[in-house]
């Protein structure tokens, strides 16, 4: 069958999308969408082409023009401004009027009759006119009447030159005869996050660690008095692991011990008890009335609150009772706990996504979700996501943003990295990264290349948490006080979202002998410290935060740009925004043991500055300025004096 209806413009290779468009790219409020095409169509004739953006529900569209480049590649661009679902598309068309005006001005040569060609601008004009609004319409159909009696007169230049002048071609462009076009279909789409989704600094504490009495439970009441000292360090958001009552059943004892003595208050992993499951408070952190205050502290502070999403449950939990289905069971009947080999976790039970009741559990799943936004969580850190059904990501948190889109959710998924970029995809606003694992200058510079310039940084954003409750990498462990300088520049500069987990700032590393773990950790045990204990790198935390905050190119997450350096022990980038006011240069030595120096290759031309102009480099973390000239400079750090850079380049 012969089709009746095709495009007769070809539009493709549209850029940004995900998956040809079945997932949302990522933005946050204030950002700019660039969007290039390919587009063409057979013949000569002009061509235009149309942005069309709208958020998702509204009817209207609104419109920008796009311009054309080289090879039929097209180029436009939009701001979002407001969080939520947005769509674009793409509607190009033939210009009947410019081929038109372009082919009688090139045939239009002394002796030339164009009667015929005028007689057919004629019927684009009229075409036109038809779909202009009044005002327009008038005053195109007077320039139509004036070229129709120049013709009877035959003065056909008069003519020419009334249908191909400025005035008409203003006229037209604002009201094209689209019938011979194409609007690309289905339309793509756009999630719109808050700004506090690509630049935070996070603090992960323990409530139950914020009193300051050995053994004693810290409550709600402790961390309300803390607060202020993770602000005056430059956070902005706090991270609480689960802080719901903890299950007795297998409680875990110090140092994940199997047999817990009187006194220890077991992992906050293993939800559940007599007193709740995930909708309650553990009673030793205080009530409801603290909780409402620990919020409100927060917002006075302008902290945004994280709470760990766990889905586990203590076999003590509610739900084991009222929800045996929900659970995985042996051959025998009983309950499974879980296990990630070596590791067995007796005294937790993981639900079960395969259950009959999958209804059930996965709207209560989701009534979690909501209770704690009503209680004025803000962000959630989500356990393990990739060991769950991703359909159920993709439904649980549409449903939480149709209702709050302003709610972020960070998979916290060390899995295969193609789980971790599906996870993305589907919702998770955030990811935890091997950041944390890439301590060589290639092996940073790969990865931070392949988050932030590639696909990924339509939809994924890195947050490098320099260690967590879990993690205690050995450059930490052996590294000492100069490996967390070095951590902290590198997590906070090389992406705009970066976390801490506390005890950080007093440069704790001491681990269990050949693992990755802290020894006496603070899973399974009250932790006090002093917080201003002899080395510790407060000052560094804060300056380093302090300096983020008054950079707009440390800001932004997708614009690492790698210098070469001489040393493979110094790696150096810059990071600067769009108008390129804002030029940041960090070199930092990631060999906490011993001095290193290298000459620094310095793409002058890319920062708007002359192969010989003379330019002052202002260290911000040390205030010491440098004069530099031309494309090179010469650094040197060392552990007993500076581990890193975070320059700022100026132009004198």
């Amino acid at each position: 069958m012969v089709p009746q209806n095709y495009p007769r413009v070809i539009i493709e290779a549209v850029e940004p999308q995900v998956d040809g468009g079945r997932f949302p790219i990522k933005r946050v409020v204030g950002e700019k969408v660039a969007v290039t095409a390919d587009i063409y169509k057979e013949g000569h004739d002009k061509l235009a082409a149309v942005l069309k953006v709208r958020r998702v529900g509204e009817k209207r569209w609104h419109e920008s023009p796009m311009t054309q480049g080289d090879n039929d590649r097209w180029y436009g661009e939009f701001t979002v401004n407001a969080i939520g679902r947005w769509e674009y598309t793409i509607e190009a068309y033939a210009e009947r009027y410019l081929s038109w005006a372009d082919e009688i001005t090139k045939k239009n040569v002394p002796g030339a009759n164009l009667n015929s060609e005028l007689l057919e601008g004629l019927v684009i004009l009229k075409t036109s006119a038809a779909l202009a609004p009044g005002p327009e319409r008038t005053r195109i159909t007077g320039l139509i009447n004036a070229m129709e009696s120049a013709l009877a007169v035959g003065e056909q230049q008069g003519a020419i030159d009334l249908g191909t002048g400025a005035v008409m071609r203003s006229l037209m462009a604002g009201c094209p005869d689209r019938s011979e076009g194409y609007e690309l279909a289905p339309a793509l789409t756009i999630m719109v996050n808050r700004p506090v989704t690509r630049f935070a600094a996070w603090y992960e504490f323990f409530p139950r660690s914020q009193g300051t009495m050995p053994y004693r439970h810290g409550t709600l009441q402790d961390s309300i008095r803390r607060l202020p000292q993770i602000k005056a360090m430059g956070f902005d958001v706090v991270y609480l692991p689960p802080i719901h009552p903890i299950g007795h059943s297998f409680r875990k004892g110090k140092n994940n011990s199997l047999v817990a003595v009187p006194g220890d208050v077991g992992s906050p992993w293993a939800i559940g008890n007599e007193h709740g499951g995930h909708m309650a408070l553990e009673p030793q952190l205080g009530t409801w009335s603290d909780w409402d205050q620990f919020v409100a502290a927060c917002r006075e502070l302008g902290i945004e609150i994280a709470l760990d999403y766990v889905m586990n449950c203590s076999p003590d939990h509610p739900y084991v009772a009222e929800h045996p289905d929900w659970f995985f069971h042996r051959p025998d009947g009983s309950i499974k706990y879980a296990e990630n080999p070596p590791k067995k976790y007796q005294d937790v039970y993981p639900l079960n996504f395969g259950t009959s009741d999958r209804a059930g559990l996965w709207q209560e799943m989701l009534k979690i979700f909501l209770f704690w936004v009503d209680k004025g969580v803000t962000t959630f850190r989500v356990d393990n996501p990739h060991t769950k059904p991703v359909p159920f990501w993709e439904w649980v948190i549409g449903e939480v943003h149709r209702q709050h889109p302003e709610v972020i959710f960070l998979a916290e998924a060390f899995t295969k990295p193609k789980m971790m970029r599906l996870l993305a995809k589907v919702g998770f606003a955030q990811s935890y990264t091997y950041f944390t694992w890439r301590n060589h200058k290639h092996d940073l510079s790969e990865y931070v290349n392949e988050l932030t310039s590639g696909e990924m940084k339509e939809y994924f954003t890195g947050n490098f948490f320099a260690n967590t409750p879990d993690i205690l990498p050995p450059i930490l462990q052996f590294g000492g006080r100069p490996a967390f300088i070095m951590r902290a520049v590198l997590a906070a500069t090389l992406s705009s979202v970066y976390g801490i987990y506390s005890g950080y700032e007093l440069c704790e590393n001491e681990a269990i002998p050949g693992k990755e773990e802290y020894l006496d950790s603070e899973k399974y045990e009250i932790k006090v410290r002093d917080w201003k204990a002899p080395g510790n790198i407060v000052d560094v935390i804060t300056r380093i935060n302090q300096i983020r905050r008054e950079s707009p190119a440390l800001q932004t997450y997708n614009n690492v740009l790698f210098l070469a350096t001489e040393n493979p022990n110094i790696l150096a980038y810059a990071k600067m925004n769009e108008d390129r006011s804002d030029i940041i240069v960090c070199v930092v030595n990631l060999d906490p043991f011993h001095k290193h120096y290298s000459m620094l290759h310095i793409p002058v031309g890319a920062f708007g500055i002359d192969e010989d102009e003379q330019y002052q480099a202002h260290d911000l973390l040390s205030d010491e300025r440098y004069r530099w000239r031309g494309p090179t400079a010469y650094v040197e750090l060392s552990p007993s004096t500076k581990m890193a850079h975070i320059i700022k380049i100026r132009r004198w």
